[in-house]
């Protein structure tokens, strides 16, 4: 794995579903909010990074800051169409049409809002746009939403529960997609071939489905789910190199029976926090079976362990945990 694969692992390591009272709840914290519209005086106040124009012409602000100003207006927003860096968080905020005339925007921050669905809002025009983040916000659906030059999305802390509707074709360039501590049941629906980075962390995941289009996918995160196998891993991630299924429900040998789809290339795994771990030569037996292994549960794997695990035969254990299931 290179450098930056490994910090990107470590950052993730570091770091309700849809009903109706939900969305009465949340309808009725908008009703209660108090009107509070972007001024010209907060404009002046947070605009920084004075850059020349796209046209060469001219010089104009690019950079905006406007977190945590209880914000539940943008409309004058549409007028700064030199915008490329914008951060809105922790506001008050659920249309974001404002942004459809901001066509330089590169970087967007909308975490800590009231988005709860892309559908009618303008983020897949931005034809720019790289990095968008809104987590924490009140999504339940991804339907709709697509970016042409999007390259990082990050959607942790919703409530998602399906990936389907996702616009994967106007999501070409989509390299890293984070959506820890949503409510999905299954990876169906994450159709994105070029996708090299996918954080599914603290969802309710039971099933790998849908993962034969992740050609180019290198980490692939899925602690503190409810998976009991990896049934899914497909032959097709060739490009697979980090996979963390720490604090699921995996607990036979049988269950890890896949892993030889990505053997070839998979380089670290976890696989700690399972009924699995706790078995007895459990390192021995994953080791004898991922010949390409370099770390497990994060600890290196040392020339000593290949050798025992080489000279181990696991045939009958396995055998028999075939039998038990």
């Amino acid at each position: 794995m290179s450098d930056s694969d490994e910090r990107d692992v470590l950052r993730a390591e570091t770091e309700e579903e849809e009903d109706p009272e939900r969305k009465e709840k949340i309808s009725g914290q908008e009703d209660q909010l108090k009107p509070c519209p972007l001024t010209q005086d907060m404009m002046v106040k947070s605009l920084s990074l004075l850059c020349r124009t796209g046209n060469g012409l001219s010089h104009a602000y690019v950079r905006l800051d406007l977190k945590s100003k209880g914000l539940t207006d943008l409309a004058l927003l549409s007028s700064f169409i030199h915008l490329r860096y914008l951060d809105i968080s922790s506001n008050h905020l659920s249309d974001f049409s404002p942004l459809a005339d901001l066509t330089q925007l590169l970087w967007v921050k909308g975490d800590g809002n009231l988005l709860q669905r892309f559908e009618g809002q303008p983020f897949g025009k931005l034809t720019y746009l790289q990095w968008l983040s809104f987590a924490n916000n009140r999504l339940f659906d991804v339907k709709g939403f697509g970016g042409p030059a999007l390259e990082t999305l990050n959607l942790t802390g919703n409530g998602i529960q399906s990936m389907q509707g996702l616009e994967y074709h106007n999501l070409t360039n989509l390299v890293t997609l984070e959506l820890r501590g949503n409510c999905l049941e299954t990876t169906d629906g994450i159709y994105l071939p070029n996708l090299r980075h996918l954080y599914l962390a603290q969802n309710n995941i039971k099933r790998l489905e849908g993962l034969e289009k992740l050609l180019h996918l290198n980490t692939f995160h899925l602690r503190d789910n409810q998976l009991e196998t990896l049934d899914g891993l497909s032959p097709n991630m060739k490009s697979l190199q980090y996979l963390n299924v720490r604090g699921n429900l995996i607990s036979s040998m049988r269950a890890l029976k896949t892993l030889v789809n990505v053997g070839q290339t998979l380089k670290a795994l976890v696989l700690s926090d399972n009924p699995l771990a706790k078995t007895d030569d459990y390192r021995l037996y994953v080791i004898s079976h991922l010949s390409q292994l370099e770390r497990l549960d994060k600890d290196p794997i040392t020339p000593g362990e290949k050798s025992e695990a080489q000279q181990k035969d696991f045939e009958d254990e396995y055998a028999e945990d075939q039998e038990d299931n």
